[in-house]
């Protein structure tokens, strides 16, 4: 999700502070999910296409940071630094998700209670590597490939574009890279239109695999491709219109309805192939208007990685909480929602600070 590998380049804080955006929009979304019954009455109806819009951001960094390095770079050298930036988050996160798992039963869960510590264990170490569990192992009953710590099946999907990268798809030129993104998208949208939205990728079965997949190809190697062929201008107030334009799209309702699902299929396909790209063009392109604007978009960058990873154990208290006040309206649930998201904000800026900071620098010295 988040690519800071850019030390040695000038950096696209506007691209920080879009991804920030998504990150915060992420959590409402996932607090606005427990008083919907299908994905056709969320509130936050689209807010799982942040998930899209980083692939497309990592992809296009990623590009940006590797491509031209590669005569003076391994593919192993490559992979400890993407192990730099993310596994230390990822380890912390399902360790929260592990401290907090017999503190969430509820009657949505009533596997948690028999679930014997040795198991939860075997799950947290497993969800350390960021390798999807099997459904054997499925110890809250959700059918998630991380039942500690939901969000981590992107981070899956996440290394697997990077190995594909960096193994193979970073040789394409400009032309067989075209042709693969074509490809993906069209492969986006016939699942899109056909399921009626992108939903989905966190169950390790072969139908949700193939959608995590589908997710992941054509944003992440569109990013890549839109990094070798832009060619950045100068746009002012870039960050105020493209982080309007992403809640928009993000908070948009549901499309179509139940009867006409193809219609918010094709609502999707648009946002993902022709929008977000649209939107990483226009950012990578932004001005800063002011030392304030800088400051925000590097803070909404810092936290956005710390904050996707942090804030799902706090969900599932969350989740356990509402569970078990059937019939409670969106007023009465509204203070709760705001405590949460604020307290993911606070622990994601301090587990930057305190845990993640230090973590990436220890990693960097001990690879060197």
């Amino acid at each position: 999700m988040n690519n800071n590998d850019l030390s040695a380049k000038p950096h696209y804080p506007i691209l920080d502070g879009l991804r920030g955006i998504a990150a915060i929009i992420v959590v409402t979304f996932h607090l606005a999910e427990p008083l919907s019954t299908s994905n056709l009455d969320k509130f936050v109806n689209h807010g799982y296409l942040a998930v899209d819009f980083f692939f497309l951001l990592s992809g296009f960094v990623i590009g940006y940071a590797y491509d031209d390095r590669w005569n003076k770079m391994t593919v192993g050298s490559f992979f400890k630094r993407r192990i730099e930036r993310l596994q230390p988050m990822v380890i912390l996160g399902m360790t929260l998700g592990a401290i907090g798992f017999y503190f969430t039963d509820s009657t949505l869960w009533p596997l948690i209670h028999t679930v014997p510590v040795w198991k939860m264990l075997l799950v947290m170490l497993i969800g350390y590597t960021i390798l999807p569990v099997p459904l054997s192992l499925d110890i809250r009953g959700w059918e998630e490939m991380h039942p500690l710590n939901s969000v981590g099946w992107s981070l899956f999907f996440e290394y697997i574009a990077n190995i594909l990268y960096a193994i193979w798809i970073r040789k394409f030129s400009k032309t067989a890279l075209s042709i693969l993104v074509l490809i993906s998208a069209v492969a986006l949208a016939h699942l899109a239109i056909t399921n009626g939205d992108v939903s989905g990728g966190w169950t390790l079965n072969v139908q949700q695999v193939r959608i995590g997949f589908t997710r992941v190809m054509f944003p992440f190697f569109a990013g890549l491709l839109l990094s070798r062929v832009a060619k950045p201008t100068h746009i002012k107030n870039a960050f105020l219109w493209c982080g309007i334009l992403v809640a928009i799209v993000l908070y948009m309702p549901r499309i179509g309805g139940a009867e006409h699902i193809w219609m918010n299929g094709i609502y999707e396909s648009v946002c993902i192939i022709i929008i977000f790209p649209l939107i990483v063009y226009v950012g990578a392109s932004g001005v800063m208007q002011s030392r304030r604007e800088n400051k925000v978009c590097k803070f909404l960058g810092d936290i956005s990685y710390p904050l996707y990873l942090v804030h799902y154990p706090l969900v599932y208290f969350y989740v356990a909480w509402i569970s078990n006040h059937k019939g409670i309206t969106l007023v009465e649930v509204l203070p709760y929602a705001l405590l949460i998201l604020i307290g993911s904000i606070i622990l994601a800026y301090f587990t930057l600070k305190w845990y993640d900071e230090p973590a990436r620098k220890w990693l960097r010295a001990k690879f060197k």
